[in-house]
C-alpha cells in the first residue's frame, strides 16, 4: 500500500536531552520540519554535521499547500538524495499560456532549451515533498528528528543558544551551538526573540479549491485575466498528481473569508470554469489573503532565520517554498564551516546579506505581479487589459504582463565572496561569479551522467577545461594540489568528447560529449571555475593559478 502522506503520523520518541546528567550542546538544532527546515537538516547532516531536528507536530502539512518546485529546487533536492521521488510523482511542466477573457494572448516556455536534466517545474503537493524529505532524514544516522517537541522559550548565551522544548514528557533543556529557525510564517521563534517583519499587505482575497477530477487539459499554467465564468477577477489552473487540480479564484477585498469557503460557494465557481457536466471532488479549500514582508536581518546572534520565517511573498511565482529551500542550501555549507571550526562566525553574516537579497528580489517581483494581477484604479485596470492586448501580437508587452514572474535562483553578483574577474579574462555567458552553475549531459567513466550531479558533495569544485592535446596525467597532478589546500578543493577535469579515454588515477574526469559544459561556461583549453558547495559560481579565470585559487577559497570562507 502506498503512504498516506496526508494521515501519516511519527513516532514520538523521548529524548536523550530529558535524562542527560549534563547537557550536551548540539552543534545545530533546526526547528521546524516543513520543507526548509528538513532541506536544512539533511543538508547539514550529510555534511558530517550532528542535527537536531524539533517540530511542535507529529505530521505533515494539511491540503497541498505549496505545489509548484522549481528546477533549482529540483536540484537541490538531487544533491539531498530524494529528487527522483520528486520527479516521478510530480507533474513536470516548462509551458504558460496567458488568457484575456475567453482569448489565448500567448504562450511562453521556461526552458527553452534542451540539456538539463530537470524541467522547469514539477507540481506535487506538499505533503508529499514534506514526506519524502522526512523519510530521507530517518535515514540519516546524524540527524535525530524529534516530533511533538515545542520550543517554548529562547535564551542566547556567549557560546550556545539554550531551548526549552515542550513534550509529551514534560520540558527539557536543549543547547546547540547555532539554531536555524524554520518554523513558519507566524514563527514563535520570531517572537521570542522580540523580532518582527515589515512589508505590504494586499488587499485581496483569493480562494484555493483542489478539485480531484479526470480532465483533459494540458499539463500547462493557464493563467486567465477576466475570464467570462468569473468576470473582473483572474483564475489560475494548475495539475497536480492523482487527478487534483489546483484553481485560484481572485475574490476581491470585500468577499467573506469564511463564506467563501463554504461548499456552495465553490461548487458553483468550480462548475462555472469546468462546465455543469463534469464530475469532480474537493479535497481542500482555503481563503488567503498575503503579505510581502522581511525581516531586517535574517542573523540574529547565534539564532539564523530561514524561508517563511524570514520573509514572505505572494503565491504568483511560486517563490515561497523555493527560496526557503535555497536558503538552506545557502546555509548549511557556511554553518559546516563554522561549527567545525575551518571559518569564522562571520561567514554566516554573508549567508543573511545574500539571502536578503534574494528575498528583496522575490518580494519586488512578488510585489509587481500581484499590482499588475490585481489593479486598484480604473487606470490600473486600463493600462493593465491594453498592455494584455498588445501582448498578442507584439513581444515587447509580453515582458510587461506579469501574471507571476516565476522563481528562478538569484545571481549574488555582489557578494563579498566572489573574486572579480582579472581584467584580462574576457567571459561571455551567465556563468558569472555569484550565479549558480548551468546543467548539462556529461559522461563519467563511461556512462552517461548529469554534471551537477558531479559537483553536489557538499565541497569547493575545481573545474578545469583541458584541450584534446593535454597531457591529462600531468593537468591532474597539477591539480592534485588543490586537495591539500588549508579548506581542500576537489578537482574535476572537463574533458571533449573522446578525450577521456585516457584513465587518469586519482582524477575524475568529465566527458563533455556534446560541448554544451564549455558552451554554457564560455570555457576554451585552460579555463578554471571554482564553485561553491552551493554550486554557486565564485571565481573564475582563463589561466590556472593555485596561489589565487587558494586566495578565492579564503575568501569565499571569510578567511582572508
Amino acid at each position: 500500500m502506498p503512504t498516506d502522506y496526508q494521515t501519516l503520523r511519527f513516532d514520538y520518541v523521548r529524548a536523550p536531552d530529558h535524562d542527560a546528567p549534563s547537557a550536551v550542546i548540539h552543534p545545530v538544532v533546526v526547528v521546524g520540519a516543513g520543507p526548509v527546515g528538513l532541506t536544512a537538516a539533511i543538508d547539514l547532516a550529510q555534511q558530517g554535521v550532528k542535527t537536531v531536528l524539533v517540530d511542535n507536530d507529529d505530521t505533515l502539512s494539511s491540503g497541498s499547500r505549496a505545489i509548484c518546485f522549481a528546477k533549482r529546487t529540483l536540484e537541490i533536492f538531487d544533491r539531498l538524495g530524494c529528487g527522483d521521488r520528486m520527479v516521478e510523482k510530480g507533474v513536470s511542466w516548462n509551458v504558460g499560456k496567458v488568457f484575456l477573457q475567453d482569448e489565448l494572448i500567448y504562450t511562453f516556455n521556461l526552458l527553452p532549451e534542451a540539456g538539463h536534466a530537470r524541467p522547469a517545474f514539477i507540481n506535487l503537493q506538499q505533503y508529499y515533498v514534506e514526506g519524502y524529505l522526512a523519510e530521507r532524514a530517518l535515514q540519516l544516522h546524524n540527524l535525530q528528528v524529534r516530533w511533538k517537541s515545542n520550543v517554548v522559550g529562547l535564551e542566547q548565551r556567549d557560546d550556545h543558544v539554550e531551548l526549552q522544548i515542550e513534550t509529551p514528557d514534560g520540558i527539557y533543556a536543549l543547547r546547540a551551538q547555532y539554531v536555524i529557525a524554520a518554523d513558519g510564517a507566524r514563527s514563535p521563534m520570531r517572537n521570542m526573540l522580540g523580532l518582527n517583519s515589515k512589508g505590504r499587505t494586499f488587499k485581496d482575497r483569493f480562494l484555493i479549491a483542489d478539485v480531484k477530477m479526470k480532465a483533459s487539459f494540458p499539463t500547462e499554467r493557464w493563467f486567465r485575466f477576466d475570464p467570462p465564468f468569473h468576470r473582473n477577477q483572474s483564475v489560475l489552473l494548475h495539475r497536480q498528481p492523482d487527478d487534483v487540480w489546483r484553481i485560484d479564484f481572485q475574490l476581491g477585498w470585500d468577499a467573506d473569508p469564511v463564506a467563501e469557503k463554504a461548499p456552495e460557494r465553490v461548487i458553483p465557481r468550480v462548475k462555472a470554469l469546468l462546465g455543469e457536466d463534469v464530475e469532480f471532488d474537493l479535497e481542500w479549500v482555503s481563503v488567503y489573503t498575503f503579505s510581502c514582508l522581511r525581516m531586517d536581518s535574517f542573523r540574529h546572534g547565534r539564532v539564523l532565520f530561514a524561508g517563511d520565517s524570514a520573509h514572505g511573498v505572494s503565491p504568483f511565482g511560486a517563490r515561497g517554498a523555493n527560496s526557503g529551500v535555497q536558503d538552506a542550501d545557502n546555509l548549511a555549507w557556511k554553518l559546516r564551516l563554522v561549527v567545525n571550526g575551518d571559518a569564522p562566525p562571520a561567514l554566516l553574516d554573508t549567508y543573511a546579506s545574500e539571502r536578503e537579497y534574494a528575498a528583496d528580489e522575490n518580494i519586488l517581483n512578488s510585489t509587481r505581479a500581484t499590482d499588475f494581477i490585481t489593479p486598484k484604479s480604473a487606470v490600473s485596470r486600463l493600462f493593465r487589459d491594453a498592455t494584455l492586448k498588445l501582448a498578442k501580437d507584439y513581444p515587447f508587452a509580453r515582458r510587461i504582463v506579469n501574471s507571476g514572474r516565476l522563481s528562478v535562483p538569484s545571481v549574488l553578483s555582489g557578494s563579498p565572496l566572489n573574486t572579480p574577474d582579472e581584467a584580462n579574462d574576457a567571459f561571455s555567458c551567465t556563468m558569472v561569479p555569484g550565479a549558480v552553475s548551468a546543467d548539462a549531459p556529461v559522461r563519467v567513466d563511461g556512462k552517461d551522467a548529469w554534471f551537477l550531479n558531479q559537483i553536489a558533495d557538499g565541497q569547493f569544485v575545481g573545474l578545469y577545461f583541458c584541450g584534446l592535446d593535454d597531457d591529462l596525467k600531468k593537468t591532474a597532478a597539477q591539480l592534485s594540489k588543490l586537495a591539500h589546500l588549508p579548506i581542500p578543493v576537489r578537482p574535476l577535469m572537463v574533458v571533449p568528447r573522446g578525450a577521456s579515454a585516457c584513465a587518469v588515477p586519482g582524477a575524475v574526469v568529465i566527458e563533455d560529449v556534446e560541448g554544451i559544459v564549455m558552451h554554457r561556461f564560455d570555457a576554451r583549453p585552460g579555463t578554471f571555475y571554482l564553485l561553491r558547495p552551493d554550486q554557486h559560481v565564485c571565481a573564475r579565470w582563463r589561466q590556472m593559478d593555485t596561489r589565487s585559487i587558494s586566495a578565492a577559497v579564503d575568501r569565499a570562507t571569510c578567511n582572508g
